[in-house]
């Protein structure tokens, strides 16, 4: 009887001492919040239900310091979105990344994925982050009625899309709809005209050293950049109301001139959210008669036709089985269909069921997207704020209200060189 007793009171006390079995979980540390946290959660359900694994979720907007403290603690989730690449470079570089190839599918991968993310996912030959969705900013929209009444056809490189200009004008029409106006942040939309014609113009590579400040803003590329965007903003014939009115008209506003009857614009550049915006001042349009648009043309036939915009790309920390399964996971077509099913978002897994997409329009970025050569972070949000979102977006302002081009790359590179030393 005491030797049974004392078994019990053993038991008690290794009830205490030991650990209770601990479900099998995974920590997911990201920017999303609100509508995208509750996306995230109906793209994770499936795999918590099939797998057991719990995921434990951390959505904060201050990811970038929130994630670098906890890294440098020594205590990061398991897995993390990355603010861009740029941070994610800086933390495979420092050996905190685990190498993506250990335990995924790699010949399934590149089935999958474009060359273009899975480059720009990896660092000195290992993958680190995998994409799960993307915003497409290499765009020209245009109206399908208004381009067939006046005889227009879509055009396929730069020249081509000058002549159309030109044409237009001719016809006593205005080709461009462009505003700038955007509150605090005015001269934003400028800037990704500027990213979009320096990947046209020479090689990414060229573009990367441009945002980390390796080469000069008064350099010839970024000049010729500027230039080329000023044929177009700075031209009376080519923008609707002139350049003074392109600085004061709200750039959520400005494609209404596509759709009004006549048309006083033709085309407009900007990426897929601002579809969003056409249907809320114009509710009946339909998508592919009213709207519809074609890629940002090539210049320079040797660069192609890359496409800029921003993307969800997701790095493991710890190396468990269960971080394993949840990255094997969310680089599927599956997880993929159901987060971009809910934000109208687009995904780089080009296996992804063009259905979920909510029209023709959608599909036909996603396809333009997915098999990009090359795709490009937009550059004025990897460059330092005082850059990127301070003397850039000012500097776009100056120079289509009519400041001398030299005077004002040599204002940005004059921030540039504070910025980047700090």
């Amino acid at each position: 009887m005491k030797k049974y007793n004392l078994i019990i009171i053993i038991c008690l006390i290794l009830s205490f001492v030991l650990p209770v079995h601990a479900q099998k979980s995974v920590t997911v540390m990201a920017v999303w919040t609100g509508a995208e946290e509750d996306a995230f959660k109906k793209m994770i359900a499936p795999f918590e239900e099939k797998t057991g694994i719990k995921v434990e979720f951390t959505g904060t907007r201050d990811l970038p310091a929130v994630l670098t403290t906890r890294v440098e603690a020594g205590n990061p989730p398991d897995v993390s979105v990355m603010p861009n690449p740029g941070q994610m470079v800086e933390f495979a570089r420092d050996g905190k990344l685990v190498d993506l190839a250990t335990f995924m599918d790699m010949t399934a991968l590149k089935s999958e994925y474009s060359n273009a993310w899975l480059d720009l996912g990896s660092y000195q030959g290992k993958l680190h982050a995998v994409f799960i969705s993307a915003d497409l900013k290499s765009m020209v929209w245009y109206n399908p009625k208004a381009f067939a009444a006046g005889g227009y056809t879509v055009p396929g490189t730069w020249d081509e899309l000058m002549a159309l200009s030109d044409k237009m004008v001719a016809d006593g029409k205005t080709p461009w709809a462009i505003g700038l106006e955007s509150g605090a942040a005015s001269g934003w939309p400028g800037t990704d005209w500027i990213e979009d014609i320096m990947l046209r113009i020479a090689p990414p590579e060229t573009y990367d050293a441009w945002v980390n400040h390796e080469i000069a803003w008064t350099n010839d590329t970024v000049k010729e950049a500027f230039e080329i965007f000023g044929e177009i903003a700075l031209n009376d014939k080519y923008v609707y109301g002139g350049p003074n009115a392109v600085l004061t008209i709200p750039f959520g506003d400005s494609p209404d001139a596509l759709f009004t009857d006549p048309p006083h614009a033709y085309m407009h550049r900007q990426a897929t959210f601002i579809k969003s915006f056409f249907l809320e001042h114009f509710p009946d349009l339909v998508a592919g008669e009213d709207y519809d648009f074609f890629p940002f043309p090539p210049i320079k036939k040797e660069f192609g036709t890359p496409a800029l915009g921003a993307a969800d790309m997701l790095a493991m920390f710890n190396d468990t089985p269960e971080a394993r399964e949840f990255m094997k996971y969310i680089a599927s077509a599956p997880a993929q269909e159901i987060w971009v099913g809910e934000l109208g978002k687009l995904a780089p897994n080009q296996k992804v069921d063009p259905s979920v997409y909510p029209d023709d329009i959608t599909r036909k970025a996603a396809e333009f997207l997915g098999k990009a050569s090359v795709f490009r972070f937009d550059g004025s949000d990897l460059m330092p704020a005082a850059v990127g979102s301070g003397s850039f977006w000012t500097g776009i302002l100056d120079y289509v209200s009519g400041e001398p081009l030299t005077n004002v790359l040599l204002q940005i590179e004059t921030s540039a060189l504070d910025a980047y030393r700090e």
